[in-house]
């Protein structure tokens, strides 16, 4: 088996965090990769298109076009899929009925308040189902690279771009690190690079602490 890149290792970390049973959505770009690593669990993946019981992306030769994601990726279907129109699909967002939703970000603050949807002066396609799982999911876990682009970092003081909503996230996950959102701040719960503590927090201009090694008393 070939080497994980970053935005599958950032994949298979969240996958670990699904439980059978639950109905998780799976956001555009890096959560859409979850579901080619959650075959041995009994998981419920929910599209805003209408769609319950998605399956991982198809080989090339047995892609339906009339067959995709939110993100208008192809999907193949799980067994006992199912199929609605997309007011249904978001009564079950809106109404609380998602256990999990994935989100790419573009932005988070110490608080874990997220901006994804839209970057200011370039075209904004649309909000989509965001806003909503923001709100609606009983879970909000961020799935990102941890630096743009530019070097900098996506965990940031305060948001420059617009908000996805007041409800905070619960979880980042990102290629170096995995970060909680909590009270008393932000908490890095694991380091799964070769970085640091001392270096992730010298790249990242938000405070940091590092969840205390249990004790075995």
């Amino acid at each position: 088996m070939s080497k994980l890149n970053a935005r599958e290792r950032i994949a298979k970390r969240i996958a670990a965090e699904l439980e059978d049973g639950q109905a998780v959505n799976l956001g555009v770009g890096i959560p859409t990769l979850v579901a080619s690593f959650i075959a041995e669990k009994e998981v419920y993946l929910q599209s805003e298109n209408g769609l319950i019981g998605m399956g991982p992306p198809p080989e090339e030769a047995a892609i339906d076009a009339d067959l995709i994601s939110a993100g208008k990726e192809p999907v193949t279907l799980a067994k006992h899929a199912a199929f609605f129109n997309s007011a249904d699909s978001f009564a079950m967002i809106r109404g609380g009925h998602i256990d999990v939703a994935v989100l790419g970000i573009l932005q988070v603050n110490p608080q874990g308040e997220v901006a994804n949807w839209a970057v200011p002066g370039q075209p904004i396609l649309g909000v989509g189902g965001a806003m909503d799982l923001v709100v609606g999911a009983k879970k909000v876990i961020a799935a990102a690279t941890l630096f743009a682009k530019d070097g900098s970092a996506k965990l940031v003081p305060q948001l420059t771009y617009p908000t996805s909503g007041i409800r905070l996230i619960d979880m980042l996950v990102t290629e170096h690190a995995v970060f909680e959102f909590t009270t008393d701040g932000v908490v890095v719960t694991e380091i799964v690079s070769d970085m640091d503590f001392a270096t992730l927090q010298s790249h990242i201009n938000v405070p940091l602490k590092q969840l205390k090694p249990m004790s075995c008393e």
